[in-house]
């Protein structure tokens, strides 16, 4: 039986939203800070490296508009008073049997940014919302 890569436009996220369906799902990235050291009697002419904080991108969904779905701006609008309702977010990646291959498991995201659509009579588009999440963590799992 051979491999096939695995095509990067079947997937799925479960946010707490009633629709799982998106367009786009961008800033799955985890990046470690190096920290950068000289001790002062080290005979060596150069830097130390160590490991720092791990750091996490925003994550940006993307999907189509459509009528009586209002979830993200509502998610958006839970901030009050310095508080938030925070939601662990999945993105899957789905094989040809619908069954995820690897997951993005996303711990405590919430709203920090709601783009609207871009609304030109001179276009003949699909109308489109983007919603921006922080969150404190992203594991990665493969199945």
């Amino acid at each position: 039986m051979s491999q096939y890569p695995v095509i990067n436009y079947h997937f799925q996220v479960e946010w707490g939203g009633a629709r799982i369906g998106f367009m786009e799902v961008s800033g799955l990235n985890i990046e470690a800070e190096a920290i950068v050291f000289r001790e002062g009697s080290s005979p060596e002419d150069n830097f130390k490296k160590l490991p720092g904080l791990i750091k996490y991108d925003d994550i940006v969904l993307k999907r189509t508009i459509q009528k009586g779905d209002n979830d993200f701006f509502q998610w958006m609008n839970t901030k009050s008073a310095g508080v938030v309702e925070r939601r662990d977010v999945t993105v899957s990646l789905l094989d040809d049997q619908h069954q995820p291959v690897v997951q993005w498991k996303i711990r405590n995201a919430f709203p920090v940014h709601y783009y609207g659509p871009v609304l030109n009579a001179s276009h003949s588009s699909v109308a489109t919302e983007t919603l921006v999440l922080t969150h404190e963590g992203i594991t990665v799992q493969t199945n």
